[in-house]
């Protein structure tokens, strides 16, 4: 080992020579490098290896380089850039190729050598290290994703960027993110190829480019078509379908495409309550009248409109589906609107009657509503009517935590707090939760622990907990109180 280690120094002693030369570092630098390096290298040829080492050594290779740059403005003589830093440069990528061999499951080992690739090695290295790690990580989807966008911003290849999604398809044929992520490229290089068209026209130059119809960006644009097609095909779910459009309404060029993509959402998805949402909400950004909204009232009448025909969709979407998603969705759009403080009173009777109906008539719906209906209510109509709301809906089952948190968050943020409201929203929600919610139980505690609690009820609160308290929630809770005792 310490031939191995001697030698390898004496190879850097050139290096080291002609940065001292060239005025980058002293003598005494010098000297301080080569005791540190030694000492690594050490590390690095050891029968039993830490990966620690690899990256301390990387680390300390990279600081050479960064002061080298720093310093590189401040010097006069002339040097090839190449003969000073590239030998640390390949140095770096052979350690990172030895601790990416050693554990090659480590995934962020893998990416810190991407990232340093980036900064200071060649293009074609970051795609010869993507390559080893997708090797070993075919199954991360994200990893060819990354590999992807690196080969289309970093190399500006997007036949590159397309081989890799294609592999990553046959390897994950229903992943939405490689789609979507698939679609985006297609169409930002589409983007490209446009953008390059209308320069060289600016310049009247011609294209050599043949035939308009089979001309760059419009076979890139053809290819995202596909791209659409075929996701669409794979994965049949309007949530996904709609995450595509919205990708395509962000270039200017694709009205063709996203008139293709809503009229499938239309036609294949209607039993889906995510696309009468989305329908709906479209209205909303519907274009208005020009001359109604030069002034503040033709403003307002604009936005009634749209509202109403908002309603209209989603009323027209539960006749087609009357479910438990469908009354989620129009209702969380009716309560956001209110929360707004719109003008149509139409709107707000609308919410009080669907709300009651659905609480009745949907109960595994109600528990999202629950909270949204009573947060709306303290928004709107401050804090008793939050109480109001609070106590109609207490005993309506299903609840969830979330309910008795959002109202306890409400008391505490009123001027005086009534501790008596407090004990009673806690123990309201021990009745529900009590038996395997232990920070429920140490909220409670804490409750009474501040200023406005009484602290000689904890003892008492704490042996309820251990009484209610089942399998391993008593453990994790008496776990918890110890460190509250003693100050964590």
């Amino acid at each position: 080992m310490a031939e191995i280690v001697q030698r390898r120094i004496e190879e850097r002693i050139p290096e080291l020579e002609q940065l001292e030369r060239v005025g980058l570092f002293t003598r005494k630098e010098v000297k301080c490098i080569i005791k540190r390096v030694t000492a690594l290298e050490y590390k690095l040829h050891r029968l039993i290896l830490n990966k620690e080492d690899f990256t301390a050594y990387v680390q300390y290779e990279i600081n050479i380089l960064e002061l080298i740059k720093k310093r590189r403005a401040h010097i006069h003589y002339q040097f090839k850039r190449e003969e000073i830093e590239h030998p640390i440069i390949h140095r770096i990528n052979s350690v990172f190729r030895r601790a990416t061999n050693k554990w090659k499951d480590d995934v962020q080992l893998w990416l810190s050598h991407v990232a340093f690739c980036k900064k200071w090695a060649t293009k074609s290295q970051i795609s010869k290290v993507f390559s080893s790690m997708l090797a070993i990580h075919p199954d991360k989807p994200a990893l060819w994703i990354l590999a992807a966008k690196s080969e289309m911003e970093d190399r500006n290849s997007s036949e590159s960027a397309r081989h890799l999604f294609l592999r990553a398809l046959r390897f994950h044929p229903n992943n939405q993110k490689v789609y979507q992520e698939y679609f985006r490229m297609e169409l930002l290089h589409c983007e490209k190829l446009r953008k390059q068209k209308m320069e060289l026209e600016k310049a009247e130059m011609d294209l050599v480019s043949g035939d308009y119809e089979f001309s760059p960006e419009i076979l890139s644009a053809k290819l995202a078509a596909v791209v659409y097609k075929d996701a669409a095909e794979k994965i049949k779910e309007a949530k996904f379908v709609i995450s595509l459009l919205y990708i395509a309404a962000i270039f200017d060029f694709t009205q063709d495409l996203q008139e293709l993509i809503l009229q499938d959402l239309q036609g294949n998805y209607t039993e889906d309550s995510f696309t009468w949402d989305f329908m709906a909400k479209r209205e909303l950004d519907a274009p208005g009248a020009g001359e109604e909204l030069q002034t503040v009232k033709g403003r307002a009448s604009d936005i009634n409109r749209r509202e109403e025909r908002c309603c209209q969709v989603y009323e027209e979407g539960l006749k087609t589906i009357n479910t438990e998603p469908m009354w989620t969705c129009y209702l969380a759009f009716c309560l956001e609107r209110l929360k707004r403080k719109t003008n149509v009173q139409e709107l707000k009777e609308k919410v009080q009657e669907y709300l009651l109906a659905l609480l009745s008539a949907v109960p595994a719906v109600s528990m999202e509503m629950k909270e949204r209906y009573l947060d709306w209510s303290y928004s709107t109509g401050g804090y008793k009517k939050a109480r109001k709301t609070f106590k109609s809906l207490q005993d309506n089952r299903p609840l969830s935590k979330a309910f008795f948190t959002t109202m306890i968050q409400v008391e505490k943020k009123q001027d005086t707090p009534k501790m008596n409201n407090l004990r009673g929203y806690y123990e309201r929600a021990l009745q529900e939760f009590g038996t395997y919610d232990d920070d429920l139980w140490l909220q409670y505690i804490q409750e009474e622990l501040g200023p406005f609690g009484q602290p000689e009820n904890c003892s008492k609160i704490h042996w309820r907990a251990i009484k209610f308290l089942e399998g391993e929630s008593v453990e994790r809770f008496i776990s918890k109180y110890t460190l509250l005792q003693t100050g964590h």
